[in-house]
């Protein structure tokens, strides 16, 4: 059974990279659905529980966006996905804070920490 990936992110080279760098990860094939911000991302996990359609295994999700910031869209993510399995998370960012970091590993729903762009290394780690 392949696993789903959603790749939450505003920028489209990123987009692409990351997208890439899956594709061509191993002969495994992962569905990977793209999500071009947070909003976008949580109006469609609201469809699918309201379908009965399984959510992401994993979620690649950018910390600086638009509207509303990776940290806003977990903590709507929490309050969507309560009592339900969670998928598995791993930040991607382009900048390396010490504080996103840092909170990043004391957040419960969060696996852990990548720069971009995605290498083998960390696809290793995630997948």
């Amino acid at each position: 059974m392949s696993k789903t990936i959603c790749i939450i992110e505003d920028d489209l080279v990123s987009q692409f990279a990351s997208r890439y760098s899956i594709n061509q990860y191993s002969n495994q094939t992962y569905e990977v659905i793209v999500c071009n911000n947070a909003e976008e991302a949580l109006e469609l996990f609201t469809d699918y529980l309201e379908e009965e359609y399984p959510i992401p295994d994993i979620i690649l999700l950018d910390l600086v966006m638009g509207d509303m910031d990776g940290w806003e869209f977990l903590d709507h993510l929490e309050v969507l996905l309560k009592n339900r399995p969670k998928p598995k998370i791993y930040i991607l960012s382009a900048f390396s804070k010490i504080k996103d970091r840092e909170q990043a590993k004391a957040h419960p729903l969060i696996e852990g920490y990548f720069d971009k762009p995605l290498t083998r290394s960390s696809l290793a780690k995630i997948l």
